[in-house]
């Protein structure tokens, strides 16, 4: 069975919240109890979230060697992080990146990632259902 890992970087605790009318209306929690369920016997599904770059650094180093798979939505750092591309492209396990947004569809400065290149690919602009799309790249 193939484990995965969700992480989620800043202000992506607040799903539910904020923005509503560009993040939708369910808390990522939520999201993530029904991604359980569908894939139920097929992946290994772990979550991790956190609002620190160090943090969401150490865990992909944690498990970047170990998993088959890591869906990150950077969040902010995104646009931010050498650390975080670094961290990516250290890690011998593929990473996904993930935006519920469509991130070319807003501000010019979002329009820009660091990650990008080191990463397997980008889904962007399909709400949650982002993660599904990601999530099916790997099985």
């Amino acid at each position: 069975m193939k484990k995965i890992i969700i992480i989620n970087g800043p202000n992506l605790n607040l799903l539910g919240k904020r923005e509503p009318d560009v993040y939708g209306d369910i808390t990522f929690e939520e999201f993530y109890e029904d991604l359980k369920d569908i894939y139920s016997g097929e992946v290994q599904l772990s979550y991790y979230q956190s609002n620190v770059e160090g943090e969401l650094i150490n865990k992909i180093q944690e498990v970047g060697f170990s998993y088959h798979g890591i869906l990150l939505n950077a969040g902010g750092y995104t646009h931010t992080s050498v650390a975080l591309r670094d961290a990516i492209a250290a890690v011998k396990t593929p990473v996904v990146e993930v935006h519920i947004s469509n991130i070319y569809a807003r501000e010019e400065f979002r329009q820009n990632s660091l990650i990008s290149a080191v990463c397997k690919g980008i889904i962007s602009g399909f709400g949650l259902e982002s993660y599904v799309l990601a999530l099916d790249s790997f099985l």
